[in-house]
Parts: C-alpha cells; structure tokens; sequence
C-alpha cells in the first residue's frame, strides 16, 4: 500500500495539478501550443509505455524479483523529477518535456511490477480492497503534498505571500515559477523515502532465472500469451474495454487541470485548491468503493465510475464564463474577488467533484478485475499487457486532443473528444464477463 503513496504527488502535484498547469499557462506566452506540448509529452509516454510494458512483465514472471526492476526504474524517475527545477518561464520547452517522458515511463514501468506483486499477497476476494485502499492511500499521499504546496510554498504573485498569509518557505518567488517548479524536487524526495518500506518488508518472488536468459524466456512467453488471448475471450475483451475507456481516464487526469488554468486563469493556488478538494473526495470514494468492490464485483465498480465521468467530462466542457450546459443555463459573471469567485467556477469544481468520486475506482476496480480473472504463475506477463491496454491507444486521447485544438483553435472541442473513449470502453465492458477468465 505504500508504494502508492508514496508515487502517487508525482501524478497529484506534477502530472495534474501543479506543474502541468504551470507549464501550460506560465511557462510560454502562448497557453495553446504549450498545451499541445504537454498533450504531445504525454502521446510520446504512452508509446514508449504501450511497446515496453509487456515485455518488461513477461520478463519478471521469468526473472522472478520485481524490486530490482523497480529500484532501477525509481532511479530514472528521481532523477528526472529533480531536473524539473530548471523549467524556468521562458526556458525551452524541450528539456521539461523530455524529463517529463523519463518521469512517466519510469513511473508507469514501476507500477507494472508492484500490481504483479498484488495477488501474491492476499486471497482472491480481498484483492479488490487492497487494490482501493492503497488507491485512497495514494491520493491522501498525494493530498498531503499538494497542501503544503498550497500553504507553505505557494505565493500569490501580487502579494508575495501564500493562503496562511505567511512568506513561502526557502524565499521561493512565484514569478519565477519557483512555487511550481519545487514540485519536481518534493516528489522525488517523498518517492524515495516511502517506497523504501515496499524494498524491506513486502515480500517478493524468488529469484528465477539470470538476467539474459530471463530476456530470452520472457519474450518468448510474451509471444505465447498474445496468441493464449485469442483463446481467452473475456480477457480479451477487458482488455480492449479498458484500453478504451483508460484513454478518456488518462486525458482528464492529464489536461484536466491544465484545461482549467487555461480557461479561468487559475494560479496556483486556484489549482492546488481544486486538486485539495478532488484528492479529499477521492480518498473516501476509494475506502467505501473497496467495500463496494468485495459486495458487487470489480465490473460493476468500473461501469458506476464510468457513468460519473461521462457525466463530469459533459459538464466541464459545456461550462465556461457566464453559462454551463453550453449556454442552457446563463451564469451570472460577476467575480466576488474570493477564491473561484464566479458562478462559472464554482460550477466547474461541482463537476470535479464526481471526477474526484470516480477516478480512483474506476482505476483500483479495474487492477482488481484483471487479478481475479488470472493465475499467480502468469500475473507479471498479464499485468504487462494490462499496462499495455492501458496505454496502447492512450496517444490516440492526447493526439486527438491536439489534432482537434489544432483545428478548432479550441481546448475545450479538444477535451470533448474524451467523451468518445469512455463511452464506448463503458458500452464494451458491460458485454466483457466478470471474472474475465472464470476458469
């Protein structure tokens, strides 16, 4: 459960909320083409993600240890994140976006071996609350880390002080983007301290075979497994579902925030709030869906979770200054000068709200789905190829999104093309069996 903690602020205050908006809205002059660039940095991820991932599962079924992957993968990530200091406001964009790339993959590759882990260390029919609650888990880390940006480190630009009315810790200047670009640096600190209880104390498969015949093995079994799943149907199709519906989930996590501090020009503060607000309800929609899941089975957790962020995405799109439901419902646009001080705001963050309920289920329930539906001996080449579902098509999201900015000179016709993916991943999924593999 720890290691969710502790890599979860990487996606909370860099990926989502912090540094992905900063970048988007304070880095440039020009907020559209830097948001095209972070929706490109995320394509190039998704890719390198997509191809990688099955091999590198395949190869630890073979190879047997999963930590020293991860220690490895933990390595490139720190690394990565502490070079984010030097995205400073008129610096290339190049180099954020390439450490960026190292940070996700890095980060993903990581996940791949801990979910493997997962149904080793608990029965069956208490996977999915051990999948949820270390889900919460995560996002009350995440939370933590996203406080004291808000309180501590974060400073309104025209009053050089932050939310708790005090001078943000280590002189930081938030002209510079020091506020946000700190971030970076805090994240690979709280990785490294927290994953360490994950290396001492959760036990881990015996070692297998040696490196280089572990490669040979593992691709060969990775070959056999593609052509096992024409076989195995259910898991087939789960696996296309949730390779559909995880592409709208990436996008929203992804340019989520960004589309936000685009759109009302939130500062950080603004943002930091929102994801305060988001991670709070996420942490409670885990611990109850974990209960959920064990009562009404992983799919129905997935479907509910589904519905709540086809309904949340219409909303956030169809809301913008003055009106919400594409102008059915006129806003009032005076500014009270508070915190999200306009109609439209506080309309926006109700929407939020029902992300903040379904995107920690919808993701937990899924991992959860796959770990009921395989066998102990073949979970590490199975959850490569679930990290594959997860990210084969997930450039098709982002590239979607920029292609229809592009056209449209619009983010917000971009997020709507989110809409697609869940949609149809939720009509698939609810044909797809539970377990997806009852044998």
């Amino acid at each position: 459960m720890l290691f969710d903690w502790a890599a979860q602020p990487f996606f909370t205050v860099v990926t989502t909320f912090i540094f992905g908006p900063y970048f988007v809205a304070r880095l440039t002059d020009d907020p559209v083409s830097a948001q095209t660039a972070w929706s490109n940095m995320a394509t190039v991820s998704s890719i390198i993600i997509a191809v990688l991932s099955p091999v590198l599962g395949s190869i630890a079924d073979q190879s047997g240890a999963r930590k020293p992957w991860i220690a490895f993968f933990a390595v490139i990530k720190i690394a990565s994140l502490c070079c984010l200091w030097f995205a400073a406001p008129g610096s290339p964009l190049i180099y954020p976006v390439i450490f960026m790339v190292l940070a996700s993959i890095s980060a993903e590759f990581s996940i791949v071996f801990n979910d493997s882990m997962m149904p080793r260390l608990v029965a069956k029919e208490e996977v999915g609350r051990l999948s949820n609650t270390a889900w919460g888990l995560g996002y009350l880390g995440g939370m933590i880390v996203l406080i004291a940006v808000v309180t501590l480190l974060a400073a309104n630009p025209e009053t050089g002080r932050t939310i708790l009315g005090i001078t943000p810790l280590f002189g930081l200047d938030p002209h510079l983007g020091e506020d946000a670009r700190i971030t970076g640096p805090i994240s690979a600190a709280w990785y490294f301290v927290f994953i360490l209880p994950m290396f001492f104390f959760t036990p881990d498969s015996p070692h297998g075979k040696p490196f280089a015949p572990a490669i040979r093995a593992g691709l060969a079994e990775l070959r056999s497994t593609l052509g096992e799943l024409r076989h195995r149907t259910g898991i087939f199709r789960f696996l296309i579902a949730r390779m559909i519906y995880q592409d709208g989930v990436n996008g929203l996590l992804i340019l989520g925030g960004a589309f936000a501090a685009g759109m009302f020009g939130w500062a950080t503060i603004e943002i930091g709030l929102y994801g305060i607000i988001l991670n709070i309800v996420a942490i409670f929609s885990c611990l109850i869906a974990g209960r959920l899941d064990r009562r009404l089975g992983s799919k129905t957790m997935v479907l509910i979770s589904l519905a709540l962020l086809l309904i949340a995405t219409i909303g956030i799109i169809s809301t913008g200054p003055g009106f919400t439901f594409f102008g059915l419902m006129p806003l009032s646009t005076v500014d009270s000068g508070d915190l999200f001080g306009t109609a439209a705001e506080k309309a926006y963050i109700l929407f939020g709200l029902l992300i903040g309920i379904a995107f920690g289920p919808v993701q937990a329930s899924s991992r959860s789905y796959l770990a009921r539906s395989v066998s102990l001996a073949e979970a590490g080449r199975y959850f490569g190829i679930y990290a594959l579902s997860g990210r084969a098509t997930s450039f098709m999201a982002t590239l979607l999104f920029s292609l229809v900015t592009y056209w449209s000179d619009s983010a917000r016709w971009g997020m709507a093309t989110l809409i697609l993916f869940l949609a149809a991943g939720l009509i698939l999924l609810v044909r797809t069996p539970y377990p997806a593999d009852p044998a």
